[in-house]
């Protein structure tokens, strides 16, 4: 009778334990769904006012970590380079925006605004008559491929340093557009003076194609190919940011590597 009474005992309190259990379970499920139900409200309503394409948050995070990679960024860090025999002659095309089919290579100029109220218009053999630099290196897409690709081009420095440029060298970003507009990017002036930006006007050692930008394109290996613009149309500096395309989209404004 004894044991009964034990086991009849025992029986009842796990009923009442899980009884217990139940309702705390319930209670914490209600609290969550409470919390998150206010974080998603909180959440929706900082979303309505999206910096440059994406909520508020992301975009401070975005623009915190520009301000880390700006304090440690050196121009001692080059990007590897490699043999020219390991250069791809198929190069990818990454993206064609800013192309338009309407565009007459012969009447191009690059039109280079110094300061507001001065600019001037410089041909390709303008740019031709710098030092030529040739740089092989690994390419990088933020779809996610790469290529070891081979440009020739005059480096961004030397073109500041013929056309009396260090004081706009000295503002924060420089901009750039596609002659149709179409296409924009914005870029640290730190990065776009680094050793191995050129302004481009040779792959694998010929005349760049249509398709890569021809008659002059950036490229500048320190970043992403989404800031490596194609078809120089105009440059200008600036202590604010410039429009940047992708940056528009949600993407990362300073895409460096």
């Amino acid at each position: 009778m004894k044991n009964q009474t034990e086991e009849i005992v025992s029986t009842t309190q796990i009923r009442k334990r899980t009884v217990t259990g139940l309702l705390v379970f319930g209670l914490l499920v209600i609290v969550i769904v409470s919390m998150a139900a206010l974080f998603s409200r909180d959440w929706n309503k900082s979303s309505s006012t999206r910096a440059a394409g994406i909520p508020t948050q992301f975009r401070t995070v975005l623009n915190a970590n520009e301000s880390i990679f700006d304090l440690i960024f050196s121009e001692q860090h080059l990007a590897k380079t490699y043999p020219v025999n390991d250069a791809v002659k198929n190069v990818r095309v990454n993206g064609n925006y800013g192309m338009g089919k309407n565009f007459d290579s012969s009447a191009w100029k690059l039109q280079l605004i110094r300061k507001p109220g001065d600019t001037i218009y410089l041909t390709l053999e303008d740019i031709k008559a710098l030092p030529k630099t040739d740089i092989v290196f690994d390419f990088k897409c933020i779809e996610g491929w790469s290529q070891v690709t081979h440009w020739g081009g005059v480096k961004f420095s030397d073109f500041i340093n013929k056309f009396g440029l260090d004081e706009q060298a000295h503002m924060k970003y420089v901009g750039l557009h596609t002659p149709d507009n179409a296409y924009y990017v914005g870029i640290d002036s730190k990065s776009m003076l680094h050793p191995q930006t050129i302004l481009c006007y040779e792959m694998n050692g010929k005349p760049l194609p249509m398709n890569q930008g021809a008659p002059l394109r950036l490229i500048i290996p320190v970043k992403y190919g989404i800031k490596h613009l194609k078809r120089i149309g105009t440059l200008f500096f600036s202590n604010h940011r410039p429009p940047d395309y992708w940056y528009e989209k949600g993407y990362d404004y300073y895409s460096g590597l």
